[in-house]
């Protein structure tokens, strides 16, 4: 029996495809044997005729799935259902067919190949390929089967390939001139432009480095590559001045910073461009000769005199006129000024070393037409000594010399102070006054150490006799011109001890036998007590005494009635209340001294100014009130004083009969019925027979 067969795969007839036959030589052909197929798609793929043993596939089969089938054969009596033979195994083997296009593993290939590359698996068809003119190629790949013999099957598929960059072009810059503008007062770090070199090749390959080659503006401007975009950033590398140069030109470089060996046949990998900078004008505020001023000046300079000068200009071109001015905020007291148009200092105050030795004031440049630009400089003042303090004691002397003092001794040393400071030191030198020149008590000594010691003349003091005695002092400095002072030392004679050491020095001292107890103190002090509680008592119950009033009168009439307990001046009073004066002002005299009352202060005689004519009452009296309330001389502000005046333009003169010189009987007044109606009453009573008279 075979153990093998062979079938096709894909079998597309119309009938099933006969695959053996499995016999045994115990089949007599009489039907009693039967045939069983078991294993690998027996049933299903593969099926038997159990009768004849004759094997068929089902379905066609695909050796790509499965290319053999092992199944198992069985012969078994159908009477007694024994096998009549061994199982027996055989494999079904499927034969290939060209059923299959050979097929690509990706269906789209990704290559990179070098641009200006060589020959390669897959290799350029033209020489020197540039990435720059065209960077993705697709081709298409087909392979075929049976050597590509007729009847034989194919696959294709797809290879995109790109051409990877190689730095092979140099940057260029597409302008050869660029042109910027700055302002002068631009700081420095400003960025003013941006210009950029084109390279084609991409990545590391156009990275470019931007420099300044030369030009005359290199030490003034940078330029500096932004590694995002690969630009040139110009920027200020020093303050501008529009005044010194308004125009730059500058010649940039551009470098490629990864240049590539093989390419460099090709020419340099840089480029250069013409950069021009304008700087543009700018109102600038004035500008100071110098960034500070010292100036000295000696403390006895006179007011209004000029001491220094500060000097600014305009920077910009048009020069606009200055004007200076001193902020008060730094001289509060005034003490300097400056002359707006040219900035001299002078002094308006005088000045004091001593007090101030330093003044640091601020001066204010403001350009005259436009306000806004101004700028200020320290003045530092510095006020140089003049001798003009004499030297005193550098303290007060408590100076005592000893009863039992000897001739030569040294009862106290002196210095002293002066408020001046002279370069060369202070030299101070001491001197009796003339007139002690010669003390017959004590002499002074100059220890040439700006001090000097008082030394006694004689033996023994007393202080019975002359218990201080006041020694002046002359004290010299050394500065020109020479002060000088005079202190007067006071040495006090006191008790000493045997070794100098000081007892008692009150004069009173010696008159009392012995100091007072304790009881005797604690008795003077009761008794000084006692006295000012009486004192208090006394004070207060007169305080408490009612006083009479002045005037007891009710009817007090304080306007005009003032009443006074004195007797009077006498005659000579009447010179106060003179009431001829009082009305009638032409006849007033110049006015006298109070012969009443004597005055403190002799005060000169006023004179009264003239009446004018015409004058209003009103206005005489108020005339009269302001004479009186401004007259040291006139009654005491207590008196009466009466003003009476009808005024001085009357026809008819005075009709007072307190100021007629003449009587009655001697006047006549017919007169008064040729003035007219309005006076027709006073004829009728003066002028008829009908007087009052009768």
């Amino acid at each position: 029996m075979w153990n093998q067969f062979f079938l096709l795969e894909e079998y597309t007839g119309p009938d099933t495809q006969y695959v053996g036959k499995l016999h045994t030589d115990q089949d007599k052909g009489d039907g009693n044997l039967k045939y069983i197929l078991t294993g690998d798609g027996a049933g299903s793929l593969f099926i038997i005729d159990e009768n004849t043993g004759d094997i068929h596939a089902a379905k066609k089969l695909d050796r790509e799935e499965k290319s053999l089938y092992v199944l198992r054969a069985k012969a078994i009596d159908r009477k007694t259902g024994r096998q009549v033979e061994p199982e027996s195994e055989f494999i079904i083997k499927i034969h290939d067919i060209n059923d299959n296009e050979p097929k690509f593993t990706k269906d789209m290939y990704t290559a990179s190949i070098p641009e200006m590359s060589g020959v390669g698996i897959i290799k350029t068809a033209l020489p020197d390929m540039s990435r720059e003119n065209r960077e993705q190629y697709q081709v298409v790949i087909q392979a075929k089967d049976m050597g590509g013999q007729m009847g034989g099957l194919s696959g294709t598929t797809t290879v995109n390939i790109t051409l990877t960059d190689v730095n092979d072009n140099p940057p260029r810059f597409p302008q050869s001139t660029y042109q910027f503008s700055s302002p002068e007062s631009a700081p420095p770090g400003t960025p003013l432009g941006r210009i950029k070199a084109n390279d084609p090749d991409v990545g590391e390959n156009a990275e470019i480095e931007y420099s300044i080659s030369n030009g005359d503006g290199s030490e003034m401007f940078d330029i500096v590559t932004d590694k995002d975009t690969q630009e040139g950033i110009i920027t200020v590398k020093k303050r501008l001045d529009f005044e010194n140069k308004m125009l730059y030109t500058l010649r940039v470089e551009a470098t490629n910073t990864h240049p590539d060996p093989r390419f460099l046949q090709l020419g340099p990998f840089k480029d250069t461009a013409s950069v021009k900078i304008s700087v543009e004008d700018i109102d600038e505020p004035p500008v100071f000769s110098r960034p500070w001023y010292l100036i000295e000046v000696d403390e006895d300079a006179k007011e209004g005199s000029i001491i220094g000068q500060v000097v600014a200009q305009d920077p910009d071109i048009t020069k606009n006129a200055i004007k200076y001015s001193v902020d008060r905020h730094t001289d509060l007291d005034r003490i300097f000024n400056i002359y707006s148009g040219n900035g001299s200092l002078f002094i308006s105050k005088p000045l004091d070393r001593e007090e101030t030795p330093w003044h640091n004031i601020t001066v204010i440049a403001t350009e005259i037409n436009n306000p806004k630009q101004s700028s200020q400089i320290p003045v530092f003042i510095r006020i140089l000594d003049i001798n003009d303090h004499a030297p005193e004691f550098a303290k007060y002397y408590e100076t005592f010399v000893c009863e039992n003092a000897k001739a030569g001794q040294l009862i106290q040393t002196v210095s002293a102070v002066d408020k001046d400071e002279p370069p060369q030191g202070h030299k101070f030198f001491f001197e009796l006054v003339p007139e002690f020149a010669v003390h017959p008590n004590f002499s002074i000594v100059d220890n040439k150490g700006n001090c000097s010691g008082i030394m006694t003349r004689r033996n023994g003091y007393s202080r019975s006799k002359m218990s201080t005695y006041l020694l002046p002092i002359i004290i010299f400095d050394n500065d020109y011109p020479i002060q000088s002072s005079t202190g007067t030392l006071t040495i006090r004679v006191c008790a000493c001890d045997s070794r100098g050491n000081m007892q008692s020095c009150n004069a009173e001292a010696l008159l009392l036998p012995a100091g007072l107890s304790t009881g005797a103190l604690v008795a003077i002090l009761l008794c000084i007590i006692i006295l000012l509680v009486l004192v208090v008592l006394f004070t207060a119950l007169k305080r408490q005494r009612k006083k009479e009033p002045l005037i007891i009168s009710k009817d007090d009439v304080r306007d005009n009635i003032v009443t006074y307990n004195d007797e009077g001046g006498g005659e000579e009073d009447t010179q106060a209340f003179d009431i001829g004066t009082l009305r009638n002002p032409e006849a007033r005299e110049e006015s006298k001294m109070r012969r009443d009352v004597i005055p403190e202060t002799i005060f000169q005689i006023r004179r009264t100014a003239p009446l004018w004519e015409n004058i209003d009452v009103q206005d005489f009296i108020h005339r009269r009130l302001k004479e009186n309330d401004l007259d040291p001389a006139a009654p005491p502000y207590d008196s009466l004083a009466t003003y009476a005046y009808e005024g001085n333009d009357s026809i008819a003169n005075s009709l007072s009969s307190l100021e007629s010189l003449t009587t009655e009987g001697n006047q006549d007044y017919d007169y008064l019925s040729d003035w007219g109606p309005r006076f027709k009453k006073l004829a009728d009573m003066y002028g008829g027979e009908d007087s009052d008279r009768d």
